[in-house]
């Protein structure tokens, strides 16, 4: 990473489930925003809610770097539903979609962060949307934010060895 590449580290939770919208996950954009959490060096953590996606894009576009775990087929689409979004889609660097082609299959977030961490997330986004409507808040807002770290520190150890790991192998990466 040069020294003008300024990231920010993005992840969604939503209010609504695939089965709940009309066209399911043909139609992400009517999930809703719940809660954002982005990272980025100067700020740290900041949450952002529905009410803020409108700021939370301007923000995004601030950056050079948008940094995320299927954010090209969820988190994205998401913010779709608020806005025109082709801008920051542009900037998007996202994890997932980087190792789905270098493996051939997909995986999940909870499993890299095990084999190459030793870290676990603590719940799934079903399990955010049933705290949401059970007015935790709270715990929805501390879930999203250990998902943006657990991806920080993937990318962080990518970046500073070389690889990740997968099923127990080492996988290459060139997360400059």
């Amino acid at each position: 990473m040069d020294l003008f590449t300024r990231e920010i580290y993005l992840d969604i939770e939503t209010l609504r489930l695939s089965h709940e919208v009309d066209g399911g996950w043909g139609n992400i954009r009517q999930f809703g925003v719940a809660v954002a959490v982005t990272w980025d060096k100067d700020n740290e953590f900041r949450n952002w809610f529905e009410d803020d996606v409108a700021r939370l894009i301007a923000e995004l576009a601030a950056f050079t770097r948008i940094v995320t775990f299927n954010g090209n087929r969820f988190d994205f689409e998401v913010l779709r539903g608020y806005a025109a979004i082709d801008a920051i889609r542009q900037l998007s660097f996202d994890v997932h979609e980087l190792l789905h082609r270098q493996l051939g299959h997909r995986i999940k977030l909870d499993s890299l962060a095990k084999d190459t961490l030793g870290s676990a997330k603590s719940g799934t986004g079903i399990d955010a949307v049933a705290w949401w409507r059970e007015g935790k808040k709270e715990q929805v807002v501390q879930y999203c934010q250990m998902d943006v770290a657990l991806l920080r520190d993937l990318v962080e150890y990518g970046r500073a060895k070389g690889h990740v790991i997968v099923g127990g192998r080492q996988v290459r990466v060139s997360w400059d």
